[in-house]
């Protein structure tokens, strides 16, 4: 555990940032479920006849306006506060789930559980990442690796509840017990949240080397970094490497179906993936502070590119089919993780929440793909197959991109700490 100290005859060098986290980590932990929408896909195709695509499309609506409000949100935590910004997150999302619970058609169901559910998103996962930023400036990989496994968490523990819940009275009443209950986390983890007083400064890392990530010295604004072509390279990595989770992510359920596991072993599989998700953004973001950002994120893409059609051909064996998934969920995970500590490496931390806000465009990018490869080729084809092998060559032109990335010339961290001279792409 980090130390903090207080001076009494100076403003606090060190004050306790836990309870920031711990309201960080209730807010996350309900916006995370979000990941569990293939839970409810079975009960409203057989309710009303939607197909897959017209079902996974809830899937791209929230991570397009999850990525597209994190930099609206970005501009209201300047001018409103964190806390504000968290609390009209975990209201529109907890308010789109219960009038979710009313639909009876596509528009409304795009509406609420999509665009409403989505802005939520966008406005609540934005507080924990900046504000475990500024309590914990030296230890950004692992305090980012903490908000960012909570969120992945959240579809882990609340999944399997879903199920039971939608199995015994129904997806609507579980809409509205869910709602609920996610208004409770959020609003009290919206309550803890606060930046640091003034002059803060946070705790020493513990790992000094020359090798150690730091953030950079310069702060560069958003309008700049848009030009920088160490940014554009990162932003088309970052969306063909997380394609194939998303995907993934989006179909799970109909696919562990298709496979041959019963309902309930299916609806466990958004656990093991919730596990290996929270898993990749925890380790490797605290490996990330140690050896480096982009070395991370090199060997994750290159494990993703194999896992991935390994677990469509492998799909039929319980025992391999969960490690399998594990391993694409981890993959995925750490990028969502390392990206973030990366740009504050790269770019400086005052203008994190708006350049991480449109590198996070690329993270939605990969949510309109993904399910849009995964559903589309189902529907054509009556098979995964090709949408698992397609993910994979996307994660292998991302893996080339990233190892010709060299550290812009704004930042001063030490060449080991990403194995490449400080030169531009």
């Amino acid at each position: 555990m980090i130390a903090c100290t207080l001076d009494s005859h100076s403003p606090p060098k060190y004050p306790k940032g836990w309870p920031a986290l711990l309201g960080g980590g209730l807010v996350n932990i309900a916006f995370g479920t979000y990941y569990m929408w293939s839970v409810f896909v079975p009960a409203l195709e057989h309710e009303f006849g939607w197909s897959r695509p017209q079902t996974s499309l809830v899937s791209t609506i929230d991570m397009v306006m999850l990525a597209s409000m994190f930099t609206v949100a970005g501009m209201f935590q300047n001018r409103l506060g964190v806390r504000t910004v968290a609390t009209i997150g975990g209201m529109l999302f907890s308010l789109g789930m219960l009038l979710a619970s009313f639909v009876h058609s596509l528009p409304m169901l795009y509406l609420t559980s999509g665009l409403m559910v989505g802005t939520g998103l966008g406005f609540g996962f934005l507080a924990p990442i900046t504000v475990g930023s500024k309590w914990f400036p030296n230890h950004r990989g692992l305090v980012n690796g903490f908000a960012i496994a909570v969120f992945g968490a959240g579809s882990g523990i609340f999944g399997p509840f879903a199920g039971l819940l939608i199995e015994r009275v129904g997806w609507r009443e579980t809409f509205q017990i869910l709602a609920g209950i996610f208004l409770v986390l959020t609003m009290t983890g919206a309550y803890l949240l606060k930046d640091p007083p003034p002059g803060y400064v946070g705790p020493p890392g513990k790992a000094t080397g020359k090798g150690r990530p730091r953030p950079s010295s310069r702060d560069v604004p958003t309008s700049r970094v848009l030009r920088d072509p160490v940014f554009i390279a990162l932003w088309i990595a970052h969306a063909l490497g997380t394609t194939a989770g998303t995907m993934v992510i989006s179909q799970l359920v109909p696919f562990a179906r298709l496979s041959g596991l019963n309902a309930r072993t299916a609806a466990f599989a958004i656990t093991v993936g919730a596990i290996g998700s929270a898993s990749g953004r925890l380790f490797s973001g605290w490996m990330s502070d140690h050896f480096g950002r982009l070395p991370a994120l090199r060997t994750v893409i290159a494990i993703s590119m194999m896992v991935t059609p390994m677990l469509y051909l492998w799909r039929g064996d319980v025992l391999v089919f969960y490690p399998l998934l594990c391993a694409v969920y981890y993959c995925y995970g750490t990028q969502i993780s390392v990206y973030a500590s990366l740009v504050g490496d790269f770019w400086g931390l005052k203008y994190m929440p708006t350049n991480y806000g449109v590198l996070l465009l690329a993270w939605g990018c990969a949510g309109v793909g993904g399910p849009y490869i995964g559903s589309h080729v189902f529907q054509s084809t009556g098979s995964y197959r090709d949408a698992f092998f397609g993910a994979a060559g996307l994660a292998c032109v991302a893996l080339i991109i990233l190892a010709l990335v060299r550290i812009p010339q704004t930042s001063p961290i030490a060449p080991d700490a990403v194995g490449a001279q400080a030169t531009r792409l």
